[in-house]
């Protein structure tokens, strides 16, 4: 049984891992942490992480980068795992995740989906095996109420891109004010928001006479609520290190 204090589980998605979880045998939400009480998740609600029981295997973040400090420090001193599910995080707060890794084990991904990380994967040999024959396109799409652009998961999707290439490529997302020929060095990122669209994610080699699109579609938020809680078994697992779903996907 791994046991597992969820914060944010006041939000939209925190409601839905904390509703999976209660389908499964081999995992508890045994506390979760919000700035919103919540007397009807059927597990105690801290407004004060401090409060928290330390009886537990991991932690599962899906709040806000506010609560970043918080969240790490809490799991840096009790040195418990931390799935870090949070999007939007600063370069500074991605480098403390380094940090911290030191001392409590870490999991970290732009999104939680598997599917996703599998298309990043793809990506990375399509992007090495069609280097300097295909032009690359990244396109991206999701909800109205979506604060970033592009997603946390576009930006993963090009640095993996980046990463297989001898020559990594310069991203454009705004072509707008170029009045050029595109430029065989470039990859463009291109964001969409509307209505309810949970999120799309296309990677477009575009080639002579040939296209070749990787695309993955989140349905529901399910997905991402089933990686986090399969996150949450693999690092409950680690006492240090930095890990991230590349790790699940090849080991």
């Amino acid at each position: 049984m791994t046991r597992i204090l969820l914060s944010g589980c006041s939000g939209r998605m925190g409601q839905v891992i904390a509703g999976i979880a209660k389908t499964r045998s081999n995992i508890e939400i045994v506390a979760g942490y919000d700035v919103k009480p919540d007397s009807s998740a059927g597990f105690p609600v801290y407004t004060d992480i401090g409060k928290c029981p330390v009886d537990m295997d991991a932690v599962i973040d899906f709040s806000h980068p506010a609560a970043f400090d918080t969240i790490t420090g809490f799991c840096q001193s009790n040195k418990i795992p931390l799935v870090m599910a949070t999007t939007g995080l600063s370069a500074e707060q991605l480098t403390r995740l380094s940090e911290i890794s030191i001392d409590c084990a870490v999991f970290r991904s732009a999104n939680m989906s598997m599917g996703v990380n599998l298309v990043m994967e793809l990506a990375k040999k399509a992007a090495a095996f069609t280097e300097g024959l295909f032009d690359i396109e990244i396109i991206e799409k999701h909800h109205s109420n979506k604060l970033d652009a592009p997603s946390g998961t576009a930006i993963s999707i090009l640095e993996s891109i980046n990463e297989a290439l001898s020559t990594p490529k310069e991203p454009i997302y705004d072509r707008t004010t170029r009045r050029e020929k595109r430029d065989a060095g470039e990859i463009g990122v291109h964001s969409i928001r509307g209505g309810s669209i949970v999120g799309e994610h296309t990677v477009v080699f575009a080639g002579n006479d040939e296209i070749i699109e990787i695309k993955h579609e989140a349905l529901s938020r399910n997905i991402f609520a089933e990686g986090a809680l399969k996150a949450a078994i693999f690092i409950s697992k680690k006492k240090t290190g930095l890990y991230s779903m590349s790790h699940i996907i090849n080991d």
